[in-house]
C-alpha cells in the first residue's frame, strides 16, 4: 500500500431529484462508475501486491526497493508530463514547507516499502494484512493526538475492539506484532504529514521518489559494478519482472488518485477493505501461512471495529448531506 489522498467532496444536486434520462443527472452517475472501476482496480492491485514480490523474493529487499523508485520516477514522469504538471512540480520543489515535509514523508513510504516487501519474502503476509485492517484506525488516534480531533463514543467503541485485538495476539505470541503495527503506524503517519504538504497527490509521490532516486540509482550502479546486481544476470524476462516494479508501484496509487477525485470518502473506504482482505486470502489459501487460534480471535475483533467505524462514517456522512 500507498498514500492516502483527500478526496474532492462528491457530486450531487442541490435542487430537486432529477430525472434519470437528463444529461445532467448522467453525468455524476458516469463519473461515480468511473471512480468505482478505478478504486476497485487499485486496492486489488495492491492486495494482489504479494504475488509480484513473491516473484522477486530472492532478490535483497534494499535492490527491490531501489528498482521501485527508479522506474517508478520513470513512470510518473512521463504521466506528469502528459498532464503538463511541471509548472506545479517546480513550485513544489522551491517550497521549504513542502520540501520538508516530502522529506519526513519519504522516509516513512520508502521505510514503508522495505519492511512490506521483506515481509511477503519471509512468510508474513498474514501479518501485513493485519497492519492495512488497521490502518484506518491509526489514523483516527493520530487525528486525535495531533489535529484535535475527537471521537465519539461508536468511534471508542471500534478503537477498543481492535486495540483488544492486537492485545491478545500479542499477548499469545508473546510479542508484539511489530510488523503490522508498523505498517499501520508509518503510513497513518505518512498520511498525516502529507496533509501539511501544499502539493497534489501524483506531484508528492514524483517528488517523494525524486529525492530518493540518487540513492537507489547510484545502489544499483555500484551493484553493477561490483557483479552482484540481480538485474541483468537472469535472463530478458527477469529484468522485464524487476523493470515491472515502477507500474506496481505508481499505477494503482495513480488509480487511487483518479478514485479519489470522484468519489467520497466513506465509499473509497468501503474498497479499501479489498487490499488486506486479498493478502489475507492469499496468505492462507496459496502460500500456506498458519492460521493460529489468535489469529481466529484477532481478525473477528478488527473486523468488527471495521464494521463498526464504516457504518459510523456512513451515518455521519448522510446526516452531513441532509443537512
Amino acid at each position: 500500500m500507498n498514500k492516502p489522498v483527500s478526496p474532492s467532496a462528491p457530486m450531487s444536486s442541490d435542487a430537486a431529484p432529477i430525472s434519470p434520462a437528463s444529461p445532467s443527472a448522467s453525468a455524476p452517475a458516469k463519473r461515480s462508475g468511473a471512480g468505482a472501476l478505478y478504486a476497485f482496480c487499485a486496492f486489488l492491485a495492491w492486495g494482489f501486491n504479494p504475488v509480484y514480490f513473491k516473484a522477486v523474493e530472492d532478490v535483497p529487499v534494499v535492490e527491490v526497493v531501489a528498482h521501485r523508485i527508479v522506474w517508478a520516477v520513470l513512470l510518473l514522469a512521463m504521466v506528469v508530463s502528459v498532464g503538463r504538471q511541471w509548472p506545479a512540480i517546480a513550485r513544489a520543489l522551491a517550497s521549504r514547507r513542502a520540501m520538508g515535509a516530502l522529506a519526513i514523508s519519504t522516509v516513512l513510504l520508502s521505510s514503508n516499502w522495505g519492511l512490506y516487501v521483506w515481509a511477503v519474502a519471509n512468510e508474513r503476509i498474514l501479518e501485513t494484512s493485519i497492519g492495512y485492517f488497521i490502518n484506518p484506525l491509526v489514523s483516527v488516534l493520530l487525528g486525535v493526538a495531533f489535529l484535535g480531533e475527537r471521537l465519539n463514543r461508536v468511534q471508542m467503541v471500534a478503537v477498543a475492539l481492535a486495540v483488544a485485538g492486537v492485545a491478545y495476539l500479542t499477548w499469545s505470541y508473546g510479542q508484539a506484532p511489530w510488523i503490522a503495527l508498523y505498517l499501520a503506524g508509518s503510513f497513518g503517519l505518512y498520511g498525516l504529514v502529507r496533509k501539511t504538504a501544499p502539493v497534489d497527490a501524483l506531484g508528492g509521490l514524483f517528488i517523494e521518489t525524486l529525492i530518493v532516486l540518487p540513492l537507489a540509482l547510484g545502489y544499483l550502479i555500484w551493484l553493477q559494478t561490483t557483479g552482484d546486481a540481480a538485474f541483468r544476470s537472469a535472463g530478458i524476462g527477469f529484468d522485464l519482472l524487476l523493470i515491472l516494479s515502477g507500474p506496481v508501484t505508481a499505477l494503482p496509487l495513480l488509480w487511487f488518485s483518479a478514485a479519489a477525485r470522484r468519489l467520497n470518502l466513506s465509499t473509497v473506504g468501503f474498497f479499501q477493505y479489498i487490499a488486506p482482505s486479498t493478502q489475507f486470502l492469499l496468505a492462507i489459501f496459496v502460500y500456506g501461512e498458519p492460521f493460529t487460534p489468535a489469529h481466529a480471535v484477532t481478525f473477528p475483533l478488527i473486523w468488527t471495529a471495521l464494521a463498526i467505524f464504516t457504518a459510523d462514517a456512513v451515518r455521519r456522512q448522510r446526516r452531513t448531506a441532509r443537512a
